[in-house]
C-alpha cells in the first residue's frame, strides 16, 4: 500500500512505534510490524518484573532504612549483676534513645559464652539479636576442640564498647609493698607463691599463667569458683595474689583490705592510677585485658551494622555514660568494624599459645 493510499486495512509501513498509523495514508489501526506488534508483551514483562523486584528488593531497602523496627535483644555471656552484663546495660540505655527502640539485655552464661554465642549466629541477620563479644570467644577458639560456629566467619562486627584491667592484688596486711616485692619473694622461692583465680580457661587464669611464664617464677596457680570466692581466699591469707578483673576488687582497695600492685593493661589505669602497668614493674613483654564489643550475625547489612557503631559511638561520647563504666573500672573505647575483627585475630593467636604453653587440655 502506498503512502497517501486510501483503500482499506491497517497501515503496514514503518511507523517507529506501536499504536496508530502516523503516515500519510491517515488509516487507523495497529502497525503491523513484528517488533511493534511485540511491544506490548514487553510493557507486561517489564512490568511483572518489576512487581518481583519490588517484592524481593524492596521490603530489604526498607527495614535498613526502618531499623530498627522492633526491640533489639543483646546477649550477654555472663550472668546478671557482674561487670559485663552490668556496663552493658549502662550503654544499652543510652543506645536505646538514639535508635528509637529499647535494647533487652538478655543473660545467656555457660560453656565459655558457646550459649549466648550460638544464639545469635542462628538469629536472622537483621540486627535485632546482638551479641555481647568478650574475651571468652577468643578463649574458646583454642580452648574446645569443636565449635558449633566460626566466631570470626560466623559474626559482624561492630566495634569495640569497652575494655577491662585487671588487677594483681595482696591483702593489705602483707609485706609486699610493689610487685618488685613479689616476684624477689617467689624466685627466692620456688613453688611457694600462690595465686588465685576463677576457673580454668577464664580470662583471669590465663591472664595468670601468661604472669607466670613472663615474670619466669615458679608459682601455684589456685582456681576458685568464682570472684567472691577468690577474694574471700586472699583476705584469709589462703593466697599470696590473686588476678581479678578491676571493677569487683575497687571497694575492697578503697575501704583498705586489698593493696593493688599492678595492673594487667599496657598503660595505668584512669580510676586506679597509682599501680603501674606489669610490664612498667618489672615484667617485660605483659599486656592484656578483657573486652566487650556488640557484634551481630554474619550477613547483616552493613548499614544497620553502622547504626549500630553510630548509637553506640553516641551513648559512649555522653560523659555521664563514660563517667559511670569508669567507675565500674571499664575503660571505654568505641572502636570500628575493622579495628574489632583485628583485635579478635590477635586475641584468639594471644590465648591460643598461652593455653599451649600451660598445658590446658581442650575441651
Amino acid at each position: 500500500m502506498r503512502a497517501g493510499s486510501r483503500r482499506g486495512g491497517a497501515c503496514r509501513r514503518e511507523c517507529g512505534h506501536a499504536g496508530a498509523c502516523r503516515h500519510a495514508c491517515g488509516r487507523a489501526g495497529a502497525c503491523q510490524r513484528q517488533c511493534c506488534r511485540a511491544a506490548p508483551r514487553r510493557r507486561a514483562l517489564r512490568a511483572l518484573l518489576g512487581a518481583a523486584t519490588g517484592a524481593l528488593v524492596g521490603p530489604r531497602a526498607f527495614a535498613q532504612a526502618d531499623y530498627p523496627g522492633r526491640p533489639v535483644a543483646l546477649m550477654v555471656p555472663f550472668a546478671a549483676g557482674g561487670i559485663a552484663d552490668l556496663s552493658a546495660r549502662v550503654v544499652a540505655r543510652a543506645m536505646s534513645r538514639t535508635l528509637g527502640q529499647r535494647i533487652v539485655v538478655e543473660n545467656r552464661p555457660g560453656a565459655g559464652g558457646i550459649v549466648a554465642t550460638s544464639a545469635v549466629v542462628n538469629a536472622p541477620p537483621d540486627g535485632h539479636t546482638v551479641l555481647l563479644l568478650s574475651n571468652a570467644n577468643a578463649i574458646s577458639a583454642s580452648l574446645f576442640r569443636r565449635l558449633p560456629y566460626d566466631v570470626t566467619r560466623d559474626l559482624a562486627p561492630v566495634g569495640t564498647l569497652g575494655f577491662f584491667d585487671l588487677a594483681l592484688c595482696v591483702n593489705a596486711r602483707t609485706g609486699f609493698r610493689a610487685l618488685p616485692d613479689l616476684l624477689a619473694y617467689a624466685r627466692a622461692n620456688p613453688g611457694k607463691l600462690t595465686i588465685g583465680t576463677i576457673a580454668i580457661g577464664s580470662t583471669q587464669h590465663l591472664a595468670a599463667e601468661l604472669f607466670r611464664t613472663r615474670a619466669g617464677i615458679d608459682a601455684v596457680i589456685v582456681p576458685y569458683q568464682g570472684t567472691p570466692a577468690v577474694l574471700a581466699a586472699l583476705r584469709s591469707g589462703e593466697i599470696d595474689l590473686a588476678f581479678e578483673i578491676l571493677g569487683p576488687t575497687l571497694p575492697q582497695i578503697a575501704g583498705g583490705a586489698l593493696r593493688p600492685l599492678a595492673v594487667s593493661a599496657a598503660r595505668r589505669n584512669r580510676v586506679l592510677p597509682p599501680p603501674p602497668p606489669v610490664q612498667e614493674a618489672g615484667v617485660a613483654d605483659y599486656a592484656g585485658a578483657s573486652s566487650s564489643a556488640p557484634a551481630a550475625p554474619a550477613g547483616t547489612p552493613p548499614a544497620v551494622i553502622e547504626r549500630l557503631g553510630a548509637a553506640m559511638r553516641e551513648a559512649l561520647a555522653t560523659p555521664t555514660v563514660a563517667q559511670r563504666l569508669l567507675e565500674m573500672g571499664v575503660r571505654p573505647q568505641a572502636g570500628t568494624p575493622a579495628g574489632l575483627e583485628a583485635l579478635l585475630a590477635t586475641e584468639i593467636r594471644r590465648w591460643r599459645e598461652v593455653i599451649v604453653a600451660a598445658r590446658i587440655e581442650p575441651q
